[in-house]
């Protein structure tokens, strides 16, 4: 089965077995939500894993042996099991074989499952160690949403509103690894006001967010809120040309400019033992305008 199809009485979801993708999130009145992959970015909501961002030269140094691993990783590029499929939801699985082991010399088994209730889509990540050392590794969501909101809304008319005040500086990308600098952040309080030219150096970075939730909002149209729990950065990314605006929650981030070393020593990692899960948690909520 390539995707499934489930559905809440609001909205109605379809997901892939390749990259265990999300590709559709339609709402009973709004519509489609999701951005549709057309050529510009021709990816829906990509799960990364087992990095997020570039490692420098795209090689992942262990135990004295180099391996080439390509920006966010391969779980995007690989079909997963399907473990479970049910009226409200799905889950999904992806374990370490002899492919992976030629980029990504550990085991592990990556678990992602989605459930819809009302106007909500849970997305539930587990990340487990099946090997019998520390697995070091990022995974991170990446869904674009539509951008405009509603037909003939300007870009300029939306916002992000912050669950917090986000006054911490922001991170940037040179060649897709992670800037030294820090940058004033464009936040201003909790507000973002959205704009392309945002996005003209590449993603904004948020390494230390205060807010475990946002909200992405334009008069007059469907609002999309996103809620996360364990992951610790988040990217907020456009493309010129696309239509669309990706909501990012991540735990990890591209390798600093100047980091060259082991992958195990990497900053931003999840490091975890032997046997050990660790799960993280992406809320995407959609509320129909004539419900505000």
């Amino acid at each position: 089965m390539d995707e499934f199809h489930f559905a809440s009485d609001v909205l109605a979801v379809t997901v892939n077995a390749q990259g265990a993708e999300l590709s559709s999130l339609v709402h009973t009145r709004c519509g489609e939500m999701l951005w549709q992959a057309e050529p510009i970015w021709p990816q829906h909501a990509p799960n990364l894993f087992p990095i997020v961002g570039r490692l420098a030269g795209d090689v992942l140094r262990h135990d004295g042996a180099t391996y080439e691993l390509p920006r966010h990783g391969f779980a995007r590029r690989r079909r997963f099991t399907w473990a479970a499929c049910a009226a409200g939801g799905c889950q999904l699985e992806l374990h370490d074989d002899a492919q992976t082991q030629a980029l990504y010399p550990f085991s592990f088994r990556l678990s992602i499952g989605y459930a819809v209730a009302g106007d909500t889509l849970t997305v539930t990540y587990g990340v487990s160690n099946t090997g019998d050392v520390v697995l070091p590794a990022s995974i991170g969501a990446h869904p674009a949403f539509r951008w405009p909101l509603a037909a003939g809304l300007p870009k300029s008319a939306h916002t992000l509103t912050f669950a917090e005040p986000e006054p911490a500086p922001i991170r940037r990308l040179e060649d897709g690894l992670l800037k030294r600098e820090d940058y004033p952040t464009p936040i201003e309080g909790r507000t973002l006001k959205l704009d392309e030219s945002l996005f003209a150096a590449d993603a904004i970075i948020l390494d230390r967010p205060a807010s475990h939730g946002v909200r992405y909002s334009a008069p007059g149209a469907p609002v999309i809120e996103v809620a996360w729990e364990t992951f610790r950065e988040l990217g907020l990314w456009s493309k010129a040309g696309g239509d669309f605006l990706c909501i990012e929650p991540w735990y990890g981030y591209a390798s600093p400019v100047d980091f060259d070393g082991p992958f195990e020593a990497k900053p931003g990692l999840l490091r975890i033992a032997p046997g050990d899960t660790e799960v993280l948690t992406l809320e995407i909520r959609v509320i129909d305008p004539q419900d505000r």
